[in-house]
């Protein structure tokens, strides 16, 4: 039997819940008219190559160049887009986000779920027709996608639409989420049509055990984990629903690889075989959410431990307070709104429920605008307010519809 007090403290922490619920709702519907009224486009940290400028002789082809301005107009805390005539994007992995959130609300939300529903639909036309196939002249063996603008980076050159799988792996976990949650057969096709650019078009890394790393993208052969981490969670996922084995035995395979470099605290770097040897929020995330996913969908418990290792790392070293999202293991700066919206998600899928809550409360207090968009990063002493569509609206859209679901569904 219930003794008073409890009964009492219950009922004072279902109000509060309730209360902190709807407030969540009220912002979250806030970020959805913002995103609506802007069509879904808008800027991003890495559009400074749409400029036209850097379509001139010399700065369409200087690395260094593209390189640096590209860094300046991602650091600057002041937009100057709008008069380097840089156009707000529409970006494929933008709309992703959005049909991932929107699955959340329709079963947060049952009296709004014709809406979200028509909203999946609407935008799974829009990512059929921006596949990566159907935007370039080159034919991929399967749906893929990647970003709107040309990206200059260390290690990679990646010209707009070029297929990454790391595009691909946002927008075919949002499509297999609309496919699982909602029983939509359409996002299903095309993880199972994804599936075949990731094995057939992609390079690998190979250990002479059969351990190996999917690349970046076609054009090159970077070895990134949690990017090959998306490519073992889309075969997982595809593989359980058509038992399709050779998808389970390739996804393990790179699970291995990846499990290989686990450190022995539980954290992984960034990128093997090049100097991004950092560990970050945002990405250990990724990790820990396709190894849970791969683990959920494959039945292999084999890697659980390395699994706890990594969620109990990623727990202690990546909040202040328990409700800061940090970017780094090490530093707490820049406080970046893709980090506060993996963190949501990972904290969610983790079933740390009251740290999501407080992660929130945190986020909308602190993170978003007037105009419901969010900031981009803050720092000790200033912060960038550019409110970007993918990096930190559509990501913290994402986020806190994912807690909001959690709440409803535990």
């Amino acid at each position: 039997m219930t003794e008073p007090n409890s009964l009492v403290n219950t009922s004072v922490e279902t109000e509060s819940s309730q209360a902190q619920r709807e407030h969540m709702l009220r912002t979250i519907e806030k970020t959805q008219a913002y995103i609506l009224r802007e069509g879904y486009k808008g800027y991003d940290p890495y559009d400074a190559l749409t400029s036209p400028l850097f379509k001139l002789p010399f700065l369409n082809t200087n690395k260094l160049v593209r390189l640096g301005a590209q860094q300046v107009l991602k650091r600057l805390p002041l937009n100057l887009r709008p008069m380097l005539f840089v156009p707000k994007g529409y970006n494929p992995v933008t709309l992703g986000l959005c049909v991932q959130a929107y699955v959340y609300l329709a079963k947060s939300l049952p009296e709004q779920k014709a809406f979200y529903e028509k909203e999946i639909n609407r935008l799974i036309v829009e990512l059929l027709r921006l596949q990566s196939s159907k935007m370039r002249s080159e034919k991929y063996s399967g749906a893929c996608w990647g970003y709107d603008f040309d990206w200059e980076a260390r290690y990679a050159k990646i010209p707009a639409y070029v297929p990454t799988i790391v595009a691909t792996g946002f927008i075919t976990n949002a499509l297999f989420e609309a496919y699982s949650q909602l029983g939509n057969q359409r996002a299903f096709e095309l993880c199972e049509s994804a599936t075949k650019f990731v094995v057939n078009d992609l390079n690998r890394t190979e250990k002479s055990d059969g351990r190996f790393c999917w690349s970046y993208s076609p054009r090159d052969k970077q070895i990134v984990l949690n990017a090959t981490m998306k490519g073992a969670r889309l075969c997982a996922q595809v593989g359980s629903v058509n038992g399709e084995k050779e998808l389970l035995d390739l996804a393990k395979r790179t699970v291995e690889f990846v499990m290989q470099h686990q450190d022995e605290h539980g954290a992984w770097r960034y990128a093997i075989g090049d100097t991004r040897a950092f560990v970050d929020n945002f990405h250990t995330g990724y990790v820990l959410d396709c190894l849970d996913e791969y683990q959920t969908l494959s039945g292999d418990k084999g890697f659980q431990e390395g699994l706890q290792k990594g969620w109990r790392y990623y727990r202690e070293n990546f909040f202040v307070n328990d409700q800061e999202p940090k970017y780094y293991d090490k530093s707490v700066y820049p406080i970046d709104a893709t980090a506060c919206a993996q963190s949501l998600l990972t904290l969610s899928r983790f079933g740390d429920h009251k740290t999501a809550e407080r992660v929130a409360g945190w986020v909308i207090k602190e993170m978003q605008l007037p105009n419901g968009a969010f900031k981009y990063q803050r720092y000790a002493h200033y912060e960038n307010r550019i409110p970007y569509m993918r990096w930190s609206t559509a990501w913290l859209f994402l986020g806190l519809s994912r807690v909001v679901w959690s709440n409803i569904s535990r």
